[in-house]
């Protein structure tokens, strides 16, 4: 310990590692974002295979998100309890079992199980990653580390997406042989094998999270961590984080309790997190290449607009990346909100004026096909700058380090129940008619916006002991 008379020692921090440590946990948002698309190829596939009705096709979707919330609501206190990392390694053992187990299904019920497990594992990583990135990042490139989430999670959709798409038109589709008479679609899950062990591998090799360090009392552990990371006069941090944190008992649920109830930061979290989904965003790459179908396009041609809208989404969440410190949260989601109830109006617009085909789907013209896909893919960029990355880098900063990992978990968790709200009323909703469909998502974008401009604060720069 320093005494008064003593000058402090100031560590100058280093980039490099700050964004090695980031890029490991956001490994995980890789495989949050594989996990969940990689299905959007074998849908089909899926009720021909086991014979089964569109309900339990949409059940064996949405499995996965139920695991999600499950997932999300227990990983924030396994993470308080035992660490962030370790919650990686579990999060990695899940996602390899549950990639082999999805390929050797034999129906859909143990299908299911499989996407249950796989579900868990998408829930602990979308809590621990914006934890632990921010938790390991100073607070001039929070914004910009945080955001290697979304990136990682889109990219994991276009890796996932490409690989169906390649899977597919090797063998002739989806239900056709591949590998050693193996159907396609089989495949398409067995490629997850490897990001999950190198995600396993990479989780092995990074320290701890030093604010969990310093608040579970090992601040000799903790230090050299926050030279490396965060720099600065790392005594007075230490002191600073000790002092954000009771000491009183380890981190519990109960903290987030106020006098009445959840404590409003825990509300707004939830509602930043509810409104991501309600927008509609994982309709697109849940059901894309089945809604592409329905309005005319071939199997090949939708999965590749399905993987041009994915590459979208990654060149957008760059621009967030690059502005995100820059311009700051709030700007970014006020800028796309806006821009997401315009798209989103005109696709409810487009969907809503076009006849029906003889099977009920809006059967569009060469000039509403245009206007559909460009609106689509605007949409997807509107959301790809602000809504999808600026969500996860507030969740991760917004609480104070006492609360972060069950507020993330209580809001993780609402997160995922929204998510399969969404997809699970999505093709119903699609039989009421896609231009209702998008009418309730454009509602939800004028919500959103409303709700940034009376409730959330701007974090920039702000150090996580100030929240």
């Amino acid at each position: 310990m320093q005494t008064e008379n003593e000058q402090p020692i100031i560590y100058e921090a280093k980039t490099s590692y700050v964004l090695m440590l980031a890029t490991v946990a956001a490994l995980g948002g890789f495989l949050f974002g594989f996990d969940t698309a990689v299905i959007n190829g074998a849908v089909s596939a899926l009720g021909i295979s086991f014979q089964a009705n569109s309900f339990q096709v949409g059940l064996a979707v949405s499995s996965a998100l139920l695991g999600s919330a499950v997932g999300a609501f227990f990983a924030g206190q396994i993470a308080d309890r035992y660490g962030r990392v370790k919650t990686m390694i579990v999060a990695a053992g899940f996602f390899l079992i549950s990639a082999i187990g999805s390929g050797i299904a034999v129906s859909i019920a143990d299908f299911m199980m499989w996407r249950l497990i796989g579900g868990i594992a998408v829930g602990a990583a979308s809590v621990i990653a914006p934890a632990y990135i921010a938790e390991v990042s100073p607070a001039h490139l929070r914004g910009r580390l945080g955001s290697l989430q979304q990136l990682a999670i889109v990219t994991g959709i276009f890796v996932a997406l490409l690989s169906n798409y390649f899977i597919a038109t090797g063998a002739g589709s989806a239900m056709s042989p591949l590998w050693f008479g193996i159907p396609a679609w089989r495949w398409m899950f067995w490629t997850e094998i490897p990001p999950a062990l190198l995600y396993g591998l990479g989780a092995l090799r990074i320290p701890e999270s030093p604010r969990y360090l310093v608040a579970q009392g090992r601040e000799v552990e903790a230090t050299p961590i926050l030279a490396k990371a965060i720099g600065g006069d790392v005594a007075a941090k230490i002191r600073e984080i000790r002092d954000s944190v009771f000491q009183d008992h380890k981190p519990r649920l109960s903290d987030l309790l106020g006098r009445s109830g959840l404590l409003p930061i825990v509300w707004i979290g939830i509602g930043v997190s509810v409104l991501q989904q309600l927008v509609g965003i994982n309709v697109i790459f849940y059901y894309s290449s089945v809604l592409w179908q329905a309005v005319g396009f071939s199997e090949a041609d939708s999965l590749w607009i399905t993987v041009i809208t994915s590459v979208t989404n990654i060149v957008t969440t760059l621009v967030a990346i690059a502005f995100v410190d820059k311009f700051g949260r709030k700007p970014l989601l006020i800028l796309g909100s806006i821009g997401m109830m315009l798209t989103l109006g005109t696709l409810a617009t487009v969907f809503g004026n076009a006849p029906l085909d003889a099977a009920g789907n809006p059967a569009l013209t060469d000039s509403a096909g245009t206007i559909a896909l460009l609106a689509a893919n605007f949409y997807v960029f509107c959301f790809g700058f602000s809504w999808g990355p600026v969500t996860w880098v507030l969740l991760g900063e917004m609480f104070n380090n006492r609360i972060r990992g069950s507020a993330l978990s209580v809001a993780a968790t609402a997160q995922w129940i929204a998510n399969f709200g969404v997809s699970t009323t999505f093709p119903v909703l699609k039989d009421v008619g896609l231009g209702f469909a998008y009418g309730l998502y454009t509602t939800a974008a004028a919500i959103s916006l409303f709700f940034v401009l009376l409730l959330v604060k701007e974090t920039k720069g702000r150090e996580l002991e100030e929240m």
